[in-house]
């Protein structure tokens, strides 16, 4: 691979040094139950877990330019993800970072038409701790978003609408509910109930809410339940955001379905959070309940099977952090290029002639990403 384009962002080298992280990282190794086990108990006191995430693109040529854009780890959050830097390096004629306006990074590589075997290498690595919110050890004083933030995670998208039917669904949902803690709970235990995980959809859906309630069609995937929480919820009056990231390792509480590890190409996987006043951002992911339901063996379990009720009532507050946070971010527009807007940045993108690479196909897109536990 010709290394002339060695590039480097954040503090890699120096964040592999942290003793505070070393030292948390010791006590990470807790023995986690054996498979099948009904205990679902993500807790910060597990300590910090550092990963290592290797995505290598090789995309075909076309006869114009081709245009790579890669998701890098943006959260950062001091409680829950702290990114340790990314490294790239391959023969592109052109790379560099790029930040989008909502806060989304990302690695935008550009080769010259004619150019051949193209290849790309990026690494990143980050440390992540489990979360779980107390929900008996309220603040005592409200907290506030600052209002540009509030606006920010109340406003609707193009594919999170809070009028019509959005709005609707959301005033029915949440009626008699007396705090936002109780509304965000409604919201929550409603998409638990009624929707489903559908198998059958590419990748992890669309996102594509106002759709989803006027057909009556509630099953998808993560981007698509998960979505419906944060669009309810907004539609309620409640600060609320999707999370893009990725699967890095296996579950440690027995569930084989809420992880993947080595081979994370299509690990994909997106949450949700909403802001409470006694609380902060607050952890959810109903969709992952409804993951359980289906995949998690022997399969298409019942709503009061233990795996699941545990699993459920963790999922409202907690999320066990075998998985990178990339961004917030809805509707981006990728820089240098001419196509459309992206829904989401969840995946590697591509584009060759002017026409996108499938992103939900690493094979044919020809990319993988490798997860690696460091320590």
């Amino acid at each position: 691979m010709n290394r002339r384009n060695f590039l480097r962002t954040g503090t890699l080298a120096a964040g592999l040094a942290l003793p505070a992280l070393a030292r948390a990282t010791s006590t990470a190794a807790a023995a986690a139950p054996a498979a099948g086990a009904s205990t679902f108990a993500p807790t910060p006191e597990a300590g910090w877990r550092r990963f290592e995430l290797t995505t290598r693109i090789e995309p075909l040529a076309g006869a114009g330019a081709t245009r790579v854009w890669v998701p890098l780890p943006a959260m950062n959050e001091a409680d829950w993800q702290r990114p340790m830097g990314s490294l790239w390096q391959g023969n592109a004629d052109y790379m560099s970072l790029v930040r989008d306006a909502s806060g989304a990074e990302m690695l935008y590589a550009e080769w010259a038409p004619g150019s051949a075997a193209h290849q790309l290498e990026v690494v990143s690595r980050f440390a992540t701790r489990d979360r779980a919110i107390d929900f008996a050890h309220p603040h005592a004083e409200p907290l506030r978003l600052p209002p540009a933030q509030h606006a920010h995670y109340t406003r609707p998208t193009a594919l999170l609408p809070t009028d019509g039917i959005v709005g609707d669904t959301a005033r029915d949902i949440v009626r008699g509910a007396s705090t936002d803690e109780d509304k965000a709970r409604a919201i929550y235990d409603w998409i638990v109930d009624n929707t489903f995980r559908d198998p059958k959809v590419r990748g992890c859906g669309t996102g594509d809410i106002r759709t989803m309630l006027e057909t009556g069609d509630l099953a998808g995937k993560c981007a698509d339940l998960n979505a419906l929480f944060v669009g309810l919820a907004r539609a309620a009056g409640l600060p609320a955001r999707d999370v893009y990231g990725l699967r890095v390792a296996d579950s440690r509480f027995g569930y084989k379905s809420l992880g993947k590890s080595g081979n994370v190409s299509k690990g994909q996987h997106c949450r949700a959070e909403v802001f409470l006043e006694r609380f902060g951002w607050v952890p959810v992911d109903p969709a992952d309940v409804r993951k359980v339901v289906l995949e998690e063996p022997p399969g298409q379990l019942s709503m009061v099977d233990p795996k699941v009720t545990a699993v459920r009532k963790r999922l409202f507050g907690a999320w066990e952090m075998n998985w990178l946070a990339y961004n917030d971010a809805h509707d981006l527009k990728l820089a240098h290029s001419a196509g459309e807007e992206i829904p989401f940045l969840m995946y590697p993108q591509g584009e060759t002639n002017g026409e996108r690479f499938d992103s939900l196909d690493p094979d044919a897109f020809r990319y993988t990403l490798t997860a690696t536990e460091l320590g």
